[in-house]
């Protein structure tokens, strides 16, 4: 499954927040892989962070994560540069709603053509 979140970073803490994020902590990348997360991409637009995770289940991957030291510490840190997620279509993991997408659409008849 694909999800898509969005969050907000501090007033000036752009640069901080890349710099932090060029590469995650080893024992990070395992949990998220034990946790059945298999890609996550974040793209920003000044304040603003837009996140594509690829999961098994990302709420239950949420789950498992929660009492995992490396994900909290991560967390913990990352706090520092984040000042919120977005809240999204699904409470409990901030998913936001899929409007489209291409792959999904069905070819349409072409008008004047039977």
């Amino acid at each position: 499954m694909r999800v898509a979140l969005h969050s907000v970073l501090r007033e000036g803490r752009e640069d901080d927040y890349e710099r932090e994020h060029a590469t995650v902590p080893d024992d990070l990348l395992a949990a998220l892989r034990r946790a059945g997360i298999r890609d996550w991409t974040i793209w920003r637009s000044g304040r603003h962070l837009f996140h594509l995770v690829d999961a098994d289940d990302f709420a239950a991957a949420l789950g498992v994560l929660a009492d995992d030291p490396a994900d909290r510490a991560w967390q913990e840190h990352m706090g520092t540069f984040v000042d919120r997620f977005e809240p999204g279509e699904d409470d409990r993991t901030n998913a936001l709603a899929k409007v489209w997408n291409l792959r999904e659409q069905p070819p349409r008849p072409r008008e004047g053509h039977s």
